[in-house]
């Protein structure tokens, strides 16, 4: 319950960011110098996202019954300026026809995507390329202070079986495909930025091409290596009463302890239910950038948070608003899960001693095993001498 409702505060933030709608007074504007239009005023409070009394726009559509002769300027017009139609277009006073029509031709007039630029290309890249460099920083520093987890006495010199090669395929390509993923996301997101002013704007175009085409193909190898791990190892990754007191320990990471555990510790099940948990959301995010028209995501999403917590998140949503909320969503979580699956590569590298074996070769080093995960290893060895599989 907590999880849910951490995440739909996390929409209701992005919405807010994306929407905001603050209590203010919406200060009266003196017109007259304009004739009645808009004032400069009116355009930077617009582009700042505040509140704008637009009834001089809204109501200002023209009347039929003006209308010039139809010999005269605008008499073919019927009274309404090019200017006075689209505004009726925008405040959705009329309701026009295109010749090609469809979810995107549909929608004449979004300005939303101001609010999703600014969002994007400022929060967004700032504090999740801040986080990114942090938990490098931060890993960095443990590693100085705490040093690299060895095993206790030594290795052992004898191996057990800690994955099969089904398992350990499974994982690289969860794995190989998440670092494709991140990699061409971030060239994606922050390329204009910082790529553009070291290789220039033709080499730029080449490597954002590839990597868009990269990061939509390599998706589906991602999804099938989510599904391959959940599938394998869900069994062994329930959260039981084990887990509190591993964690209570912290894991033997700060101190020479090690608590007991069975085939995955508590550590462990926090990366898989975040990798698991998050990988969906950003695969049906991704899946409904992929097809905008066919997968809408954020409407039924905002009704159902609506409903629970009573908010008035906007639940009519064109395709453009649509795919800008999956786009900032879709960035959210990929922050979030590089940001975790950094640490993990951390200590399943150079972070412990005989952690990479286990899915380098699929074998461990059986005193590593039974340092980090004791029940386990006594469960395998009663399976073995029992004539059983481990």
């Amino acid at each position: 319950m907590k999880s849910k409702l951490l995440g739909a505060a996390v929409f209701v933030l992005a919405t807010l960011m994306l929407n905001p709608v603050w209590a203010q007074e919406t200060p009266t504007a003196d017109r007259t110098a304009t004739g009645g239009a808009q004032t400069l005023e009116d355009i930077l409070r617009r582009q700042e996202q505040l509140k704008v009394d637009e009834s001089f726009r809204s109501e200002n559509l023209g009347n039929p019954a003006d209308a010039a002769p139809i010999s005269a300027p605008l008499g073919t017009l019927g009274g309404r300026s090019d200017a006075d139609v689209w505004r009726s277009i925008r405040y959705n006073k009329i309701d026009p026809t295109v010749q090609s029509p469809g979810p995107a031709n549909v929608v004449m007039i979004q300005d939303e995507g101001i609010a999703w630029y600014k969002l994007r290309e400022g929060p967004v890249i700032t504090y999740g390329g801040s986080a990114l460099l942090g938990i490098i920083v931060l890993l960095a520093v443990f590693y100085f202070v705490r040093g690299r987890i060895m095993i206790d006495g030594g290795p052992a010199g004898t191996t057990i079986e800690r994955f099969k090669a089904i398992e350990r395929f499974g994982h690289w390509l969860l794995a190989g495909s998440f670092i494709v993923l991140g990699l061409t996301g971030l060239i994606t997101l922050m390329g204009r930025s910082f790529l553009i002013p070291v290789i220039g704007l033709d080499a730029f175009s080449i490597l954002a091409t590839g990597s868009k085409w990269l990061h939509n193909n390599v998706a589906w190898a991602f999804m099938l290596g989510l599904v391959m791990t959940f599938v394998m190892w869900v069994a062994h990754n329930i959260p039981n009463k084990l887990d509190w007191q591993w964690l209570k320990a912290g894991g033997g990471i700060f101190t020479k302890s090690h608590p007991s555990a069975k085939k995955f510790n508590a550590g462990q099940k926090i990366i898989f239910w975040t990798v698991m948990v998050l990988g969906v959301s950003v695969s049906l995010s991704g899946l409904s950038l992929l097809f905008p028209f066919q997968l809408p995501m954020f409407a039924d999403t905002f009704g159902v948070i609506n409903s629970v917590l009573g908010t008035s998140l906007p639940t009519d949503l064109a395709p453009h608003e649509e795919m800008q909320y999956a786009n900032i969503w879709h960035s959210i979580v990929a922050f979030v899960m590089m940001v975790a699956i950094i640490a993990h590569i951390y200590i399943g590298s150079v972070g412990m001693e005989g952690a990479f074996d286990a899915m380098g070769n699929g074998q461990v080093d059986l005193e590593w095993a039974r340092q980090h995960h004791d029940l386990w290893v006594a469960e395998v060895e009663d399976k073995q001498g029992k004539g059983g599989s481990s």
